[in-house]
């Protein structure tokens, strides 16, 4: 349940959600800063969506540099190169980093999403946390074009034949053996 702040007994304004990053817990995230998951991949999980984008090294280094959304041209851009990178790992062998690619294709996708619907950025109402109207434009403005384009390579991404094969045998060589085994080790290099 979300906390909420405690409205004075004078007001009538409603209790302000407070934002879920406050009580975010870092210990049991499943992603660590501190790893160096092209070494460790064993302690690397594919988790949901995005999870993990802006924490796992090296690969969050040579990704995001690339991440831009702004225009459709830059998408364009954006989106052939990171997809250029998914490849190169994947020709590695290296599927931690064709994932962060893949995920990196995705976050493309919501963020661009996000500010196709919402020109602020801002979803939620501030006050009753009420989720804002959409722009007139969000299925034709230019955020509506990014979105497109990472959504394009997303799914080429995540349909790769070789993808699916390496991400089948990530998690049964890793994930199904560790997953009641506890936490991940700390401090790895």
């Amino acid at each position: 349940m979300p906390r909420t702040r405690a409205a004075s007994s004078t007001s009538d304004k409603p209790k302000k959600r407070l934002p879920s990053y406050l009580d975010f817990d870092h210990d049991s995230y499943g992603w660590k800063a501190n790893i160096d998951y092209r070494k460790h991949p064993e302690l690397y999980r594919i988790g949901r969506g995005e999870q993990g984008v802006l924490t796992c090294l090296p690969y969050k280094s040579e990704i995001c540099p690339h991440w831009r959304f702004k225009t459709a041209s830059e998408a364009i851009e954006s989106s052939n190169k990171i997809y250029e990178l998914f490849i190169n790992y994947l020709d590695n062998d290296d599927f931690v980093g064709a994932d962060m690619a893949r995920k990196y294709l995705q976050m493309g996708f919501t963020r661009s999403r996000r500010y196709a619907n919402h020109a602020s950025g801002t979803k939620y109402d501030q006050e009753t946390y009420d989720i804002l109207p959409q722009e007139e434009t969000h299925l034709t403005n230019e955020k509506a074009r990014s979105a497109e384009i990472f959504k394009q390579k997303w799914f080429e991404a995540k349909d790769n034949s070789l993808y699916k094969e390496m991400a089948d045998k990530h998690r049964a060589t890793y994930e199904t053996k560790t997953r009641h085994a506890g936490k991940q080790t700390k401090d790895k290099d």
